[in-house]
């Protein structure tokens, strides 16, 4: 079955109110949503970072459809620390959690104080992570010594199902890499021959007959000023080379640095519309590339109306390809 999710954006707002906006989306037909995990907003405009792992509970409690989400464990995280929240989460919501694994943003991850790493080790501490939580949801007692500690550590309380632990990869490389040890792959979305040769790095080094998360990041109004306005407003700090994403610390930091991205800018990053069928083409674009798992990210922050028009005007238009 394939999925078409919400995503629950912990930059944008409140913790109570994206528990109000995931149970309009499953009202609406959305089958699962996704939820970010940051410390920090991209921006000071955005507003907001509540923490994801004291939202999942409530966001399971709440709903009844799957619950993705994306973290960074081996920094902010320790990793027993997350395999124990995945699974408490698992065991009171069997079959329901959905868990990315990424390398981070200094953004989230440098509040430690710790050194930020370079990306070939951010890549082998997350691998080392990985194995460690897989372990201690197995119920092994793990001793781990490496880019992260683990002593003596065991999971008492465990759930029937291990979750899925995919990586999240911005780049051929990284999905290539993250073919070999991954149950599945997230990434963004990007032009169809981009994506392709993505996705296409995955399958051909080990991730064949793995699933694939797509998200698609977008601004969508009636009103196509409007639309573009929210773009501008919400999401030009991501328009900035994914280096810089990576590696940049603070708030002030990006807002400084998005001064330079223009409106043009952004219509050449994400898709802008005020027509639902353009992104029905989308979609329906890259579930053709062979994914199973698209999220639908409108920046705006009128996620009511979008809720409500692709209930009306998009989610039944693809209920063939989610079957």
């Amino acid at each position: 079955m394939k999925l078409i999710s919400y995503q629950a954006s912990h930059e944008q707002f409140s913790p109570s109110d994206l528990l109000r906006f995931i149970k309009l989306a499953e009202q609406a037909g959305f089958t699962s949503c996704h939820s970010s995990d940051h410390f920090h907003p991209w921006s000071a405009r955005q507003g907001h970072s509540g923490h994801v792992y004291s939202w999942l509970g409530a966001a399971l409690e709440a709903t009844r459809f799957p619950v993705y989400f994306i973290t960074t464990p081996g920094q902010r995280y320790h990793p027993a620390v997350v395999a124990q929240a995945i699974a408490t989460l698992e065991e009171m919501y069997p079959g329901r959690l959905g868990v990315s694994l990424g390398s981070g943003e200094a953004l989230n991850e440098h509040i430690t104080g710790a050194p930020w790493p370079e990306k070939t080790l951010r890549n082998e501490r997350l691998r080392e992570c990985a194995t460690v939580i897989r372990n201690l949801l197995k119920g092994d007692k793990v001793n781990h010594w490496g880019l992260v500690n683990v002593h003596e550590a065991k999971l008492y309380t465990l759930p029937k199902r291990i979750p899925p632990l995919n990586c999240a990869a911005l780049s051929q490389e990284t999905a290539k890499w993250a073919a070999s040890w991954a149950d599945g792959l997230l990434t963004i979305h990007r032009p169809s021959p981009q994506l392709q040769a993505i996705i296409q790095a995955f399958r051909s080094n080990g991730g064949e007959g793995k699933p694939i998360h797509v998200k698609l990041t977008f601004a969508y109004d009636r009103d196509l000023s409007i639309a573009k306005e929210h773009a501008f407003d919400q999401w030009r700090t991501n328009c900035l080379d994914t280096r810089l994403l990576a590696t940049i610390q603070t708030v002030e930091e990006f807002d400084a640095a998005s001064e330079q991205c223009t409106l043009e800018t952004i219509l050449r990053h994400i898709p802008v519309s005020s027509q639902p069928a353009d992104f029905i083409h989308i979609i329906k674009e890259i579930f053709a590339l062979g994914v199973d798992h698209v999220i639908l990210h409108n920046v705006g922050k009128n996620q009511e109306l979008f809720i409500e028009d692709f209930a009306i005007h998009v989610l039944p238009s693809l209920k063939q390809d989610c079957t």
